[in-house]
């Protein structure tokens, strides 16, 4: 992967007029790439002598509340109008690790009213809308830290980096590509990662901090969904669970908590797809996972109004969970049926 050098030379361009007022914003229900881009993104910002504000729509999970910097960042729901003053006041925004203004949901309306801020998107899912200044997508990309990664280095040299910078590129990284496990892993990513470690990052710390930091509540919650609720369909090559609201409440559900539940149906030998739906107070949050040729994000669009990559995508449903469920396993069918599965 290679970065368009023409672009490179319109950013250089654009941070070095004067030191600004810059907003960087992630997508609802930020995720270790979501954070990790966005604060390392802000940290070399700063470094150049502009003023950044990170922002996020909502709460970010609890298992990462240790990276560095997170204590900066503004959550629109529980702080509006310091989010709104910083969206008003900025020259330019980076949009970092989501495809649409749509999916930044409540913080999308303040973004298009308030602003006339030049927006540079930093991004690797498919299908990038238009309406950018600047534009930095890269699907083959295996995460929108490597991306950031990237970046800095050709604007300004890698050994820029600081530790925590590298910190939370790592953390972006590490959990876009499951654990280096899937998602375009390269010769450019795993060089990047060396570096990292040469600025003294301790990768098991790290692993351990975000994947090992859970509660009870949240074990005893994936238990209940793989045995309770997960549901094997098409001959057992296809997986769902589902979790209500009042579930979650009964195992004391916090953000974050079914981060990876989706996947272990993947670890069943013959399984090609895997999808779980969330209840939330207005609508059905849902993911989707698969292996090999199977393409979740042309699913996702088609089916849920969703999107994302080949085996990673989301979508929503604003119908209830039984019909949810019904029209989800009836899809699965139609696309089995035009060979897709």
């Amino acid at each position: 992967m290679e970065l368009v050098k023409e672009h490179i030379e319109q950013l250089r361009a654009m941070l070095s007029e004067r030191p600004m007022k810059i907003v960087t914003v992630s997508h609802t229900n930020p995720d270790g790439d979501a954070i990790g881009s966005s604060l390392a993104w802000a940290e070399a910002l700063r470094q150049l002598g502009h003023t950044v504000t990170s922002i996020v729509p909502n709460r970010h999970p609890y298992f990462l509340n240790w990276m560095p910097h997170i204590d900066e960042l503004v959550i629109f729901k529980q702080d509006s109008e310091r989010a709104n003053e910083a969206i008003r006041e900025a020259e330019l925004i980076f949009c970092l690790d989501f495809n649409a203004l749509s999916r930044l949901e409540i913080l999308s309306e303040a973004l298009g009213a308030n602003s006339s801020a030049r927006r540079i998107l930093i991004d690797h899912h498919l299908s990038p809308e238009e309406g950018f200044a600047l534009t930095f997508s890269y699907p083959e990309c295996s995460s929108t830290a490597f991306l950031v990664y990237q970046l800095i280095e050709a604007l300004w040299g890698a050994e820029c980096i600081t530790r925590e910078m590298a910190e939370l590129l790592y953390v972006g990284m590490m959990t876009d590509t499951g654990n280096f496990a899937f998602s375009f892993l390269t010769p450019e990513l795993f060089r990047a990662v060396a570096v990292l470690l040469e600025r003294g990052i301790v990768i098991p710390d790290i692993h351990n901090r975000v994947y090992n930091s859970y509660t009870a509540g949240r074990a005893r919650l994936f238990g209940y969904a793989i045995n309770r609720k997960m549901k094997l369909i098409h001959g057992g090559r296809v997986a769902h669970m589902s979790l209500t609201e009042e579930e979650m409440r009964r195992f004391c559900f916090q953000q974050g908590d079914s981060e990876g539940f989706v996947n272990y149906p993947l670890t069943i030998k013959k399984m090609k797809m895997s999808a779980i739906f969330i209840e939330q107070h207005d609508f059905i949050r849902i993911s989707f996972r698969s292996r090999g040729a199977v393409d979740v994000n042309l699913f996702a669009r088609r089916y849920f109004n969703g999107g994302g990559h080949k085996n990673a995508a989301g979508g929503k449903s604003f119908e209830p969970m039984a019909e949810t469920l019904a029209r989800y396993e009836a899809a699965v069918e139609e696309w089995a049926e035009e060979g897709n599965l």
